[in-house]
Order: structure tokens, then sequence, then C-alpha cells
């Protein structure tokens, strides 16, 4: 409680701070939207998947959701920054590529979907022709947190704003958690009201569809968290998790407290080593993990990761196959039934596509 008030209370002190940074922001938008800055076009469908603040709203199940929805009908590829890598430039995942290399996101991409082309490349106006030379059948590409990236123009937004955090409550870095001005939501064709409670109800899904105001033309949609059955880090099997399992949470991404609640329903006690997003495992850190542990003392026990986290974990493999080490999937679960209404938008775009060049 003290230091979530003290962490408030700094940052509202760095107000200085956002206002020149939002400044800045408004500028380089207001650059682009009257073309000083160009946006480039490419003649196939792009897919922009990004939201306003930094992390935290689901981007990457929304690229899973697409790809397992797309790739049976389209030859479709994605392409990412490839965040906290230690490479640069532009590279296609493969066999042989990790963590490290790609970034933790496009990594977990390539093993879910090892068929698709998984590009990284900070340019994505470079990056780009790169990947249609090395895979020139590609028909559709998915351009994962390409929102603030205008020097390229994505043919179909698709905006996500965290439930517990919209975008219309916040305010720039570093006293808030907006990367890019509020307005810039009606650059967006779809948004996505993630992290939804499972019970949303109609009067506050109108309430917030008011708040938002989507533009003449925006689709908005909600969805809730659904997590999947957790599957061991390296065979694969799954397990059962139940109020007599004693859980070590590990975890480095932006938001875990939706996970965090999960367990808290359902467990009589947890325990968590949390890091900084994209956080890169030491070997440090995995004697920490190992040492917590083995001071645990129930029958049944198990350590917990989420999918981005294993992929940054995997490096670790040989001491982990003899440990119960289980990873928790995690898909958008779309409320209202509104799912094939979502699908039936990315996809029109897709079929009825217009080469702008």
């Amino acid at each position: 409680m003290f230091s979530n008030w003290f962490l408030k209370s700094f940052r509202i002190l760095l107000l200085p701070f956002a206002l020149l940074f939002g400044l800045v922001v408004v500028i380089r938008n207001w650059l682009y939207d009257k073309n000083i800055l160009k946006s480039a076009s490419f003649g196939l469908p792009l897919i922009g998947v990004g939201n306003l603040s930094v992390g935290g709203t689901g981007k990457s199940p929304m690229v899973e959701l697409l790809l397992r929805h797309l790739k049976d009908h389209h030859k479709v590829a994605t392409l990412s920054r490839g965040y906290k890598r230690k490479t640069k430039g532009y590279a296609l995942a493969s066999e042989n590529t990790t963590a490290i290399e790609i970034g933790d996101e496009p990594m977990q991409f390539y093993k879910k979907f090892p068929d698709v082309p998984i590009a990284i490349g900070e340019e994505r106006l470079v990056a780009i022709p790169q990947l249609l030379h090395d895979r020139p059948q590609t028909q559709v590409i998915i351009l994962d947190d390409a929102f603030q990236h205008r020097a390229v123009k994505a043919g179909l937004n698709i905006l996500l704003t965290d439930y517990g955090n919209l975008f219309t409550r916040d305010f720039f870095l570093p006293t808030g958690d907006l990367r890019d001005s509020r307005s810039s939501y009606k650059r967006a064709d779809i948004i996505v009201v993630t992290k939804c409670p499972a019970n949303l109800s109609a009067e506050e899904k109108q309430s917030i569809i008011r708040e938002i105001d989507p533009q003449k033309g925006q689709d908005l949609y909600f969805t809730t968290i659904a997590y999947g059955t957790p599957y061991h880090i390296t065979s694969h099997d799954t397990v059962t998790i139940d109020e007599e399992t004693e859980v070590l949470l590990v975890t480095g991404i932006a938001n875990p407290k939706p996970l965090k609640n999960f367990l808290e329903e359902r467990l009589g006690t947890y325990h968590m080593m949390h890091y900084n997003d994209h956080h890169i495992f030491s070997i440090d850190d995995w004697r920490d993990i190992r040492l917590k542990f083995d001071k645990m003392e129930a029958p049944k026990k198990l350590v917990l990761t989420t999918e981005k986290d294993a992929m940054r974990l995997l490096k670790f493999s040989a001491e982990i196959d003899g440990m119960p080490f289980y990873v928790m999937p995690i898909e958008h679960k779309f409320l209202f039934d509104e799912e094939p209404y979502f699908l039936k938008r990315v996809t029109g775009f897709i079929e009825n596509f217009k080469n702008p060049i």
C-alpha cells in the first residue's frame, strides 16, 4: 500500500517531463497528419496490433489469435521489433534462433506457429521488403506493436486498451503510462478493451463505449483473459492446479495482476518472484528460483511462469528437465459473443484489399 502511494506520488512529481514528452508526441503526430513526415504503404494487407500505453494490454495473445484464424486461409507472416533482444537489424526466426537473438514474443510466436514466417526488425520500412524477399509468397503481414510506428501505414489498425487502465483515464509518461496521445485512438479501425471481468455487464459495456466515444467506422469489442491448462516447459505434459498445490509464480511481464488474481481464487497460498518486464534471466536468478522452490514444503508443489517468460527461461532447460516447471497459456476470449464480428472485419479487410500503390 505504502509503496504504491509512494510510486504514484513520485510519478506526479515528474509531471513537467510528462508534459514535455507529450508535446514532442503531439508535434510528431501533427507532422504525420499534415504529410510533412511521410508514411509508406505496401502492396499487400498490413494489420497493425498495438496500444497507446507501455505494455500489458495483451498484444501477443491478439497476434496469436489472428494467426490461428488466418494461417489456414492466407499466407501470413508477422513482423516485430524484437524488444530487448541482444541483436540488431532484420532477422527471420528459425529452429536455431533463441529469445536472446529475436526477443521473447517473436520466439513465442515461432514456437507456436513454426510454419509461419516470424520476422524481426526495428525499422519496419526496411524490414518489410526484406521479409517479402525471403518469403515472396507472403499475402498478409501482422505488425506487432506498430501503432506508433507511423513510417509504415497499416491498412487495418487494431488498438488494445486495458480495462483496468483505459487510455481515456491515462496520461503521458512518466507520470502516466501513455506513449502516445489519447486522441490517437481515432487512427484505429478496431478498438479492443482487454482484460475485462468475465461477467462484465451490458450496462458497464455501454458506459465504456460512451467514454471511449468510437468514431464513425470504428468497431469496439471487449475481451477477457482465458487461461488454459498449464503445460511443462520442456516436456509439454499438462498438470491440474488445485487448492492443495503450492505454487511459485515466476514472472517478468508488465502486468502480472490478472494472473495473481487467477491464482488467488484457486489456491490456498502461492509465492511470487516478480522481475521487470522482458527481464533477461541470469544464472543468479535461476539459483534464486531453485532455492525458493526447494524451501517450499507442500507435497504437491510446482513453479509456474508465463509463456513470454518461458522463452527466456528455456536456456536453463537442462536444469529444468527434472523439475515441475510449468507454463500458463493465455488467450483472448471475446465477450457478448462478438468474436465472429471481429474476425469478419479482419478477413473482410484482407479479401477486399486494394493496392494503394
